[in-house]
């Protein structure tokens, strides 16, 4: 038998082309589609588990939140780090090394004996998301045409949420069986099959790959400061420490007040913060920033909901959320030729409409209502989700230069994972202050009619944060022209 021959790596786009033909940028774009797929999995099919990793490790709400927060904050301080190490390591040093940081922190996550170790890997698998998810922006705003670019959010983002679409079913299928251990494992094979693809369709020398220029690190203490500030002092509110935590609140949020002065001055800024002076960008970024609260304090609150306050097994509550995660994958490649011929405020507007409705009729839910009627609420929201996404994306970028798109598609994703970071901390804040005011625990046993007002409360509460981001997406197209006779 004839060995199998090594395949070099190709070292030019030019080569890629030569090689794969005029279509190599969508194999360019499955390329990036896969390690996003793992990057999200890690971030949403742990949620399934945290009721039985609360139990395992003896912890409370206060602390259970941290499984999520955790690698919501480190996604959302990693992601300035991704337009300078693709100007510094090129799209394919940059994409392999996130991968395996990724990869990494899914196995030690998964041996971890303790909380400590745990947390820790949590963040690690933060950081390679959060260097991750800027790529396959910044790859559709550069290779694909402006008349494709719609079309190919609309593709990368069906196969990106396909995957956790039926992460939550197979994660209950394996917290039942093998227990929250097996959660960590799942996103290896993911990394495996992204690394071959990337020795395979990623050129060598990369177009992102400039002149170094010198990192931020100032900028990036500061943020750091600021984010774990804002996050520890939302755990502390709920809590005896009140006074602790409405003063890390303030030091957080003039740490990024800070953070944005410096930005300003600084001769190589993370961040350009010059691009709020086009409105476009500047009202995507508040609506980034707050459909990230909805979207994660969503994603973090429901499988809880099902399990402590319905009583559903892992399986059961997975079971429920699959055709939510399918209706979202189907929506996206519509959605995205949606954004290629229509306004992106009357999309943007549009889904968030339907993601706030969702949460409120949620709340509406009681253990007598039939378990059609609740997957269908929970599908309306994800289909909201669907129609945001591409038009949010493409509404924020189109009519930027060049140059500035990495920095654009950086600032966004680093919004919507702070508002993540924020939400998730800030719905586990509301859920222990109206579960007390209900007398009940999370997890303890009798009050059930008690707990499922506690959560019926907390959807409505988040439903009522969404509603300024229904108006800032109004006024996401930027100012049209007026000629002048």
């Amino acid at each position: 038998m004839t060995p199998l021959k090594p395949v070099p790596a190709p070292t030019t786009i030019e080569d890629l082309r030569a090689r794969h033909g005029p279509n190599f940028r969508w194999l360019v774009l499955l390329t990036v589609m896969v390690g996003m797929m793992a990057a999200i999995l890690s971030s949403t099919i742990v949620n399934v588990a945290v009721p039985d990793m609360s139990r395992y490790f003896h912890i409370g709400q206060d602390r259970a939140q941290w499984i999520s927060a955790a690698f919501m904050a480190a996604t959302t301080l990693s992601l300035l780090l991704t337009p300078w190490l693709l100007q510094r390591y090129g799209l394919r040093k940059t994409y392999i090394g996130a991968n395996l940081l990724l990869m990494v922190g899914g196995i030690v996550g998964g041996l971890s004996g303790n909380y400590p170790v745990m947390i820790a890997m949590r963040v690690l698998e933060g950081v390679a998301a959060g260097i991750l998810t800027p790529i396959p922006n910044v790859v559709i705003m550069r290779e694909f045409p402006a008349t494709e670019q719609g079309r190919a959010i609309g593709i990368f983002g069906f196969g990106v949420v396909l995957a956790p679409a039926i992460g939550p079913v197979v994660g209950g299928v394996l917290v039942e069986m093998f227990g929250w251990r097996s959660i960590f494992f799942v996103v290896v094979p993911f990394c495996l099959v992204a690394l071959e693809m990337a020795r395979r369709y990623l050129p060598v020398i990369s177009s992102f790959k400039t002149t170094p220029r010198p990192f931020d690190w100032v900028g990036l203490s500061i943020a750091t400061l600021a984010t774990l500030a804002v996050l520890n002092g939302l755990v502390d509110l709920q809590g005896e420490k009140t006074a602790q935590g409405a003063l890390l609140l303030a030091v957080g949020i003039s740490g990024f007040a800070a953070f944005a002065f410096h930005q300003l001055r600084a001769a190589h800024p993370l961040l350009e913060m010059r691009l709020f002076v086009h409105r476009s960008f500047s009202m995507a970024a508040i609506v980034a920033f707050v459909y990230g609260i909805g979207l994660f304090g969503s994603t973090y609150l429901l499988p809880i909901y099902l399990q402590a306050a319905l009583d559903f097994s892992p399986s059961k509550a997975g079971l429920v959320l699959l055709p939510a995660g399918l209706a979202l994958a189907l929506t996206m490649p519509v959605a995205g030729r949606m954004a290629d011929k229509q306004r992106a405020s009357r999309l943007v507007t549009a889904g968030l409409a339907m993601l706030v409705a969702s949460t409120v009729l949620t709340a509406t839910v009681t253990a007598a209502t039939s378990l059609l009627v609740l997957m269908a609420w929970v599908v309306l929201g994800r289909i909201g989700i669907g129609l945001i996404m591409p038009s949010l994306s493409l509404g924020s970028m189109r009519g930027l230069a060049p140059a500035e798109i990495p920095q654009a598609a950086s600032m966004g994703n680093f919004l919507r994972q702070l508002g993540g970071a924020v939400g998730v901390s800030l719905i586990g804040i509301l859920l222990e202050w109206r579960l007390a005011a209900q007398g009940v625990t999370l997890l303890g046993k009798g009050g059930d009619s008690a707990r499922v007002a506690a959560f019926d409360q907390t959807f409505l509460l988040l439903a009522a944060i969404m509603l300024p981001a229904m108006v800032a997406g109004w006024f996401l197209d930027p100012p049209r022209k007026t000629s002048r006779g």
